[in-house]
């Protein structure tokens, strides 16, 4: 990207009012400009074909797609692109989720302007940024919202590296456990979150925001 080219951002919120919110952040910095924008996921997918974006704002609650899927299919269909998560949540468990699955940082939504235009162009130089405010929820759900959802921590991660698109082999590769063990995991997960089968299960975790 050229020195004197302006960032041009891309943003995934289904909320008009989120989406005006980053234009009137990016007017403040003349090197940021806001290039187009989409309420859902597959709506996204489709304008970034057509679209050249440099950095993509992904809300964490789109209505048709877990966050953690639509980061893993821009990282796959937009690999030089980065991606900015954003949240309304300031306490939204499992943030290393969303980074592990290809997300470069992470802002809340009530961020200033001189923010927003600082964590743009450090991401853009490839830096990680992620909102001090989020430092405590980074690693994983706390155990007061697992247990308040009735999972084990063991159930929540193999639910986790399932919602990042990993089959039930490479579950148990990763968490060096029997195939038949992972299998009986993500069962009683669907179970306590009375999810018919893995796609619903990560839907209902991600609504729970423990994903």
């Amino acid at each position: 990207m050229g020195e004197h080219r302006p960032v041009r951002v891309f943003v995934i919120d289904d909320h008009p009012v989120v989406r005006g919110g980053v234009e009137l952040l990016a007017a403040e910095d003349p090197f940021i400009t806001v290039t187009g924008g989409a309420s859902t996921a597959r709506e996204a997918i489709d304008a970034l074909r057509r679209i050249e974006s440099d950095l993509v704002l992904v809300d964490l609650r789109l209505p048709d797609m877990p966050a953690p899927e639509l980061v893993g299919q821009l990282r796959r269909t937009q690999p030089q692109t980065r991606i900015m998560l954003f949240t309304g949540y300031a306490d939204h468990g499992a943030i290393d989720l969303l980074l592990g699955a290809g997300a470069d940082g992470c802002l809340v939504k009530d961020v200033t302007g001189s923010d927003f235009s600082t964590a743009v162009h450090r991401v853009m130089r490839g830096v990680r940024v992620v909102d001090p405010r989020l430092a405590g929820t980074r690693c994983s759900a706390g155990p007061e919202l697992l247990s308040r959802v009735g999972l084990t921590r063991r159930e929540y991660e193999v639910l986790r590296f399932a919602a990042m698109g990993h089959n039930n082999p490479e579950i148990a590769e990763q968490l060096e456990l029997a195939r038949n063990t992972v299998k009986a995991y993500l069962k009683t997960a669907m179970q306590k979150l009375n999810a018919r089968n893995r796609v619903e299960a990560i839907a209902r975790a991600h609504e729970l925001r423990l994903l």
